[in-house]
């Protein structure tokens, strides 16, 4: 289980940039979390899979590995939360980075206030802290099996591995079978942010987390888009 408390929470931060690398370690290690630091791809994939990390920030631009490389390889084994930092404005990267499985990302250059911010709330997310006491522990509905204590995920019998994120997403569709959830809901209760019509990172985690249990032997149809509404799983 994920936590957010500081001194209990390691970060990897991989940027190859040394001054902003060495920056967002020293944030991190002021407000008591614990940090390895990489500056390269393949340095940074190998200390990813190596050591359990509770969150990993991760650059796009990378010598050697790059970061849609280096998180495309690490979600073959690992479901450790990524946030991207990618580049302002670059819309296109940022929906690279969600295709690959990354759960949040935050732009260049940033405010290092907000990053601490969307980092503390990514915790939040994926430790499910708020999680309200009397919410199940499990969900079926039909062959879908979900265990939030583990975030196991199964279709069949048949394991199907989700990012903490895409968890929590399937997680409340599934809570509401039937219901259309709009957009702003769910970027509120899942992601913990503001709606924008610009932002795609919903879209993506929904698009990602509909091919795996499509893959597992689920009906495409029974995650849907309800055009002018939201999402609903039937």
């Amino acid at each position: 289980m994920l936590t957010t408390r500081p001194g209990d929470a390691r970060i990897l931060v991989v940027e190859d940039d040394s001054v902003l690398n060495g920056q967002i370690a020293h944030l991190l290690q002021s407000k008591g979390y614990r940090t390895e630091q990489c500056h390269e791809g393949e340095q940074g994939l190998a200390c990813a899979v190596g050591q359990k990390f509770d969150l990993i920030l991760l650059d796009v631009l990378l010598p050697g590995l790059n970061g849609y490389d280096l998180l495309d390889r690490l979600r073959r084994t690992h479901q450790t939360p990524v946030m991207m930092l990618t580049a302002r404005g670059a819309e296109e990267e940022r929906i690279r980075g969600f295709s690959c499985g990354a759960d949040d990302y935050v732009s260049k250059p940033f405010n290092f206030t907000e990053l601490l911010l969307r980092i503390q709330a990514l915790l939040r997310r994926v430790s499910g802290v708020q999680q309200q006491r009397e919410d199940p522990r499990q969900l079926s509905v039909g062959p879908l099996e979900l265990c939030r204590s583990t975030l196991a995920v199964r279709f069949a019998g048949k394991p199907v591995a989700l990012t903490p994120i895409q968890f929590r997403l399937l997680w409340v569709l599934t809570a509401h079978q039937g219901e259309a959830l709009s957009k702003p809901y769910l970027y509120q209760l899942v992601l913990e942010r503001e709606f924008s019509r610009y932002d795609r990172s919903l879209d993506m985690h929904l698009s990602r987390v509909r091919r795996k249990l499509v893959a597992a032997g689920m009906e495409a149809d029974r995650l849907q888009t309800v055009h002018g509404k939201g999402y609903c799983f039937q």
